[in-house]
């Protein structure tokens, strides 16, 4: 029973350091949700918070800790995630919030793709009349580029799991 234990042990511990690592930068796939939220229900002032405390959650990634798969990829986008965090934060105008919201949602469905930021299913979504798409943490339809006006428009394109 212990080496059975021991032999247990030893497998899962490579698996659980590496999710370890690249939980890094799970709070960023949070942040990017209360982004998404805000901008569902177009309210660009929790919006603005939401990429401020993007852009925390980006700096305080302990690039030490993560897996070299999960710095290599962030390092590649890290830029441009915080660019589009800041440009959201930095304005009050929901309509330039959305625009910028496309392209941060480019980035983090890049990352999100080589990096395990969640231990449940993450979906892509995207919307036909705006040519764009973002993130959901649910299968269901909540458009951030039209909010109330086509809450519902849109369409799961991709899961990862």
């Amino acid at each position: 029973m212990k080496k059975l234990m021991f032999l247990t042990a030893l497998f899962a511990a490579p698996f659980a350091r590496t999710y370890a690592q690249e939980a890094q930068l799970s709070p960023l796939l949070t942040s990017y949700y209360n982004i998404k939220d805000a901008l569902v229900s177009s309210n660009a002032a929790n919006a603005a918070g939401s990429a401020a405390d993007f852009v925390k959650a980006a700096k305080a990634a302990d690039m030490k800790a993560m897996s070299p798969a999960a710095h290599t990829a962030y390092m590649k986008l890290q830029e441009q995630l915080l660019s589009d965090a800041n440009n959201i934060s930095a304005t009050k105008d929901i309509a330039r919030q959305r625009e910028y919201f496309k392209t941060l949602s480019d980035n983090i469905y890049q990352l999100a793709k080589e990096v395990k930021l969640s231990a449940t299913p993450v979906y892509q979504e995207y919307c036909p009349m705006k040519k764009a798409s973002w993130l959901s943490s649910a299968s269901g339809i909540k458009n951030p580029y039209y909010g109330a006006q086509m809450l519902t428009c849109g369409k799961v394109t991709d899961t990862i799991k």
